[in-house]
């Protein structure tokens, strides 16, 4: 019987404990090894990644600065909202979530439903224009896998007035008017938030590693009040002349600051379409036409010409011109808007009863060379600088162009194109003693005000007196706005009727119809300013359409600024009674 079988087995099983042992010393050894490895070579890698996944950075939304009219009136302001969104992952019980969220979120549970179920993502949104109370609301519920963001929603309190003016907020910020021309002013600085959470997504440390900065107010020139007026008046023109679209500005002269600055058809801000956004043959409803929009003036601008000849002293209010019944130059018969005999009238009487004949003897008198100079002088042919996006400059002829025709339709206001904001402040010019300044539509920044314009002298204060004095006569008995007289104001003003070019030729059944005056005519506080597009229903002359909008505007306006409309002595025009106005 043999004795070394037992021992033999011994042998292999302290073998085999052996090599486990030593397994087991390797695999201890690779351990430490690797631990060794983490904690000196992927230390800071390790740590920034427990930091990803308890610690979170949470931007904080600048809010956006206000826009404000000149007395504080709020115009453009942000509300906070939240974003309530929802992760469909983590959501047990969906049908009871879908019933307890619907009534905060205004929705009935089988709307809210698909977004708690829907497969495939762990990011839905269920509402983006939540309120931040309703908000809080929801976060208290406590129900895992709901959460929600901070934003906030740009409103515009008054609606439609001045809309085109302000413009209106998309995704990237300001878009349109001036809240797309200060964006940067009005957007601020997002600041930032970290957050550490705990295991369960708990919130247990927050702080403010970037302050935010909010976006500055900007304080507008514009009167909320009169911009309401003036936009209820041009509704008004819209209704009853069926224009194409119409403007009107209405300003302090003796600041250049605009208090009112309207267009029709009217848009909402707060529900901007893509409607509003179409351009027609024409103009876009969005637009805001009192820069954007070119046209010839038109008889306005025979104020211009006579204000060059007045002061290159080629004429004074009473030298007498022979006005014949038409003129024939180049082809071309010239008439005045009623007929008449050959004639013998006053430079101030040509301009009382707008004379195209009569301003076209004055042009021939002034000369092409110092006509031409005179429209640079007074702005044409160039931005007028105003703060406002979208300013057209019109369409000035240049020297070398006058040949033929030019001196017989450029001096009352036909081959030239301007915009209603040039107009204004050419006629800013004769109100405030003969001072061309930039218009402002912003009064401060930030709380900081903005300096006036110091302005070029570019007309005599006697050459502005003797005009606006002669511009009384328009609304005299005779004048061609003599129905837009109010009895006890001191008004002076133009009438303008201009054809349309269409295709190359002016057209006989399209016109603009406007008019510009001011109040009180010996020291003028207001200068008003309505152009209307294509009239129609029958009526197309500045006289009939646009002057009896000024007459509401002035109406309005002068007491409710506290405005004495006619200074001692009152011109006796001033207390004529109203008759129906020559076209």
């Amino acid at each position: 019987m043999s004795t070394h079988a037992p021992r033999r087995t011994v042998d292999v099983i302290d073998r085999r404990v052996g090599l486990l042992f030593g397994l087991f010393l390797l695999l201890l050894a690779i351990a430490l090894g690797r631990a060794f490895y983490l904690g000196t070579f992927k230390s800071d890698a390790l740590r920034a990644a427990a930091a990803v996944e308890h610690i979170n950075t949470v931007t904080i939304p600048a809010v956006r600065g206000e826009l404000t009219d000149r007395n504080g009136v709020p115009l453009a302001l942000s509300e906070s909202v939240d974003s309530v969104t929802a992760d469909p992952v983590l959501i047990r019980h969906p049908d009871r979530v879908a019933a307890e969220l619907a009534p905060l979120l205004g929705e009935t549970a089988s709307q809210v439903l698909p977004g708690l179920t829907k497969a495939h993502t762990q990011y839905v949104v269920l509402n983006d224009q939540i309120p931040a109370s309703t908000a809080s609301k929801i976060m208290n519920l406590g129900i895992n896998g709901i959460n929600d963001a901070g934003s906030e929603h740009r409103v515009y309190p008054r609606n439609a007035e001045a809309a085109q003016v302000l413009g209106w907020v998309g995704a990237s910020g300001g878009v349109w008017g001036l809240e797309e021309q200060f964006n940067r002013q009005l957007e601020g600085t997002a600041g930032t938030r970290r957050v550490v959470n705990d295991a369960l997504g708990q919130a247990i440390e927050v702080d403010t590693t970037k302050t935010m900065v909010p976006g500055k107010t900007l304080q507008l020139t514009l009167s909320a009040p009169l911009q309401s007026e003036v936009e209820n008046v041009l509704a008004g023109v819209g209704a009853k002349y069926k224009p194409t679209s119409a403007t009107a500005i209405v300003t302090d002269p003796q600041t250049d600051q605009l208090l009112a600055v309207a267009n029709w058809p009217s848009v909402n801000a707060n529900n901007i379409t893509s409607a509003d956004l179409k351009v027609n043959d024409q103009v876009a409803a969005a637009e805001d036409q009192a820069v954007g929009f070119d046209y010839e003036p038109g008889s306005t601008f025979k104020a211009i010409t006579i204000a060059a000849a007045l002061q290159d002293g080629v004429v004074t209010p009473s030298t007498e011109i022979y006005v014949p019944s038409e003129l024939q130059e180049d082809g071309h018969t010239i008439t005045d808007a009623e007929p008449h005999p050959n004639e013998t009238l006053t430079v101030a009487q040509i301009l009382k009863v707008s004379s195209n004949i009569g301003a076209d003897e004055i042009g021939q008198r002034l000369g092409k060379a110092r006509f031409a100079a005179w429209v640079s002088r007074f702005g044409f042919g160039k931005a007028t600088g105003v703060a406002l996006p979208g300013e057209e400059i019109g369409q000035i002829l240049p020297l070398d162009k006058y040949y033929g025709f030019a001196m017989y339709n450029l001096p009352f206001g036909q081959g030239e194109s301007v915009t209603p904001m040039q107009m204004v402040q050419a006629y800013d010019a004769i109100a405030d003693g003969g001072v061309l300044r930039t218009p402002q539509i912003v009064d401060s920044l930030g709380g900081k005000a903005v300096a006036e314009p110091k302005g070029k002298q570019i007309i005599s204060s006697t050459v502005a007196a003797e005009l606006r004095n002669m511009l009384r006569g328009v609304l005299a008995d005779g004048g061609t706005a003599s129905g837009a007289q109010i009895p006890g104001f001191d008004l002076a003003g133009k009438t303008g009727t201009a054809e349309v070019a269409v295709n190359g030729s002016y057209s006989n059944s399209k016109f603009i119809a406007s008019f510009i005056g001011m109040v009180p005519a010996s020291n003028p506080k207001l200068v008003v300013a309505v152009v209307v597009n294509e009239p129609s229903n029958g009526t197309i002359y500045g006289g009939s359409v646009a002057a009896p909008a000024f007459q509401k505007i002035v109406g309005w306006a002068v007491p409710y600024f506290g405005i004495n409309p006619c200074p001692n002595p009152c011109p006796a025009s001033a207390n004529a009674s109203p008759v129906t106005s020559t076209p």
